[in-house]
């Protein structure tokens, strides 16, 4: 009796199964790289702020903008155009540069409003954001006299 049980469970079991369509899936697709962008040709942007009181660093006097093109290489798929600003920000304004004084950075403005370093923005080729810096320094801080620097990349890639 027991096997006749079993074989009736089967049967059922098969029954249920052999109503169904199968078909075999195929993918395919070609891999490409976004096309390659340069900015200023690959040139260095140098920013020259000159003499600067150290009682006038307050984020808004030396202000002074940065010149730069945009070259990308022409596509025809629809790739989203990015700029960002990578560096190391200071720990009192995360879209100002860590030069080499402690409490002075070079803050990033892209159209008038901060460019949070390390974070990508989308663009357009044809109408790229005005980009200016400034430099900026620890509230309540005083500043030494003597030269600085600060160092930073930008970069302009699409996804």
């Amino acid at each position: 009796m027991r096997l006749k049980q079993r074989f009736a469970l089967f049967a059922v079991c098969t029954l249920g199964f052999g109503g169904n369509a199968m078909a075999n899936l195929t993918f395919s697709g070609t891999l490409v790289e976004p096309p390659p962008c340069t900015i200023n040709s690959g040139a260095t942007i140098a920013v020259d702020f000159g003499d600067i009181s150290v009682k006038s660093v307050d984020g808004v006097k030396s202000r002074k903008g940065l010149n730069y093109t945009i070259t990308c290489t022409a596509s025809t798929l629809p790739w989203g155009l990015n700029l960002m600003v990578t560096g190391t920000a200071t720990s009192f304004d995360s879209s100002a540069v860590q030069s080499s004084v402690p409490d002075l950075g070079i803050k990033v403005l892209r159209n008038n409003l901060p460019f949070v370093l390390n974070t990508k923005h989308s663009i357009s080729l044809s109408s790229p954001p005005v980009l200016e810096v400034v430099p900026v320094k620890r509230s309540g801080s005083t500043l030494p006299e003597g030269d600085f620097t600060a160092t930073a990349v930008l970069l302009a890639f699409y996804e």
